[in-house]
């Protein structure tokens, strides 16, 4: 359990769908671009294409399906692992990523162009140029080769979430000791960063820590940090 010393509380600064948002930036698919630029609820969005319903019709279990295809594309889930997932046929789960690659071509694209590349070169580069080898990527070996090119193209998500969260680690460490601040950066948990704030810094270190994790780079689309803040971790969700 962590918990904040007396007079200090906890902040947690988010990144909110962070794997979302660079497959949009880096495909370039339209619609993906578009749903972000409009604020749309994008596991709702893509809920409304499979199951052919309006956007405002979409119900708490038809998003979480949603939610489901949209991080097993990142993932490069195979539609048995889908269904498996989501307890429904291998046919319907087929169903549901081939209807996600037909709303948003440019991902499906994208990805092939990724793939080729691994293929090609052995690797597969991050945001920042980090590479991701891959032994197996040409293997005749058709399991080896499918697990290959599923590390392929997530690799190029998580890398390059991880490129982007550490460089803003560095950016706000510099910008807490250059303000002399005594704010400390305790904690990163995947997309998340965890601070210990004095009471009397934190609209100011708030407000500096969501601008810094949000420009950190520079993309077609914008990025959004959610911030929370309470006496223990569990009261910072």
């Amino acid at each position: 359990l962590f918990m904040a010393p007396a007079e200090h509380v906890l902040l947690s600064a988010d990144y909110s769908q962070i794997e979302l948002r660079l497959l949009a930036a880096f495909s370039q698919d339209p619609k993906l671009i578009s749903a972000y630029e409009k604020n749309e609820d994008i596991h709702a969005r893509t809920a409304a294409h499979i199951f052919g319903l309006a956007l405002e019709a979409v119900d708490t279990t038809q998003r979480s399906i949603g939610k489901t295809i949209n991080f097993g594309v990142i993932y490069g889930q195979s539609a048995y692992g889908l269904a498996k997932q989501l307890l429904v046929p291998n046919k319907e789960a087929k169903r549901f990523i081939d209807g996600f690659y037909s709303e948003f071509t440019g991902v499906k694209e994208y990805k092939e162009r990724i793939l080729a590349e691994a293929r090609e070169k052995g690797y597969v580069t991050t945001y920042l140029g980090r590479k991701r080898f891959l032994r197996d990527i040409n293997s005749q070996n058709h399991l080896a080769r499918q697990n290959a090119e599923r590390m392929a193209f997530n690799a190029v998500f998580q890398g390059s979430a991880a490129d982007l969260i550490k460089k803003a680690m560095i950016a706000i460490q510099s910008r807490l000791e250059q303000d002399h601040l005594k704010t400390k950066m305790i904690l990163q948990v995947h997309d998340e960063l965890l601070f210990e704030v004095p009471q009397d810094e934190l609209s100011t270190v708030r407000s500096f820590i969501v601008d810094l994790m949000e420009t950190t780079f520079t993309l077609s689309i914008p990025l959004k940090v959610t911030c929370h803040e309470g006496k223990t971790w569990a009261e910072a969700h």
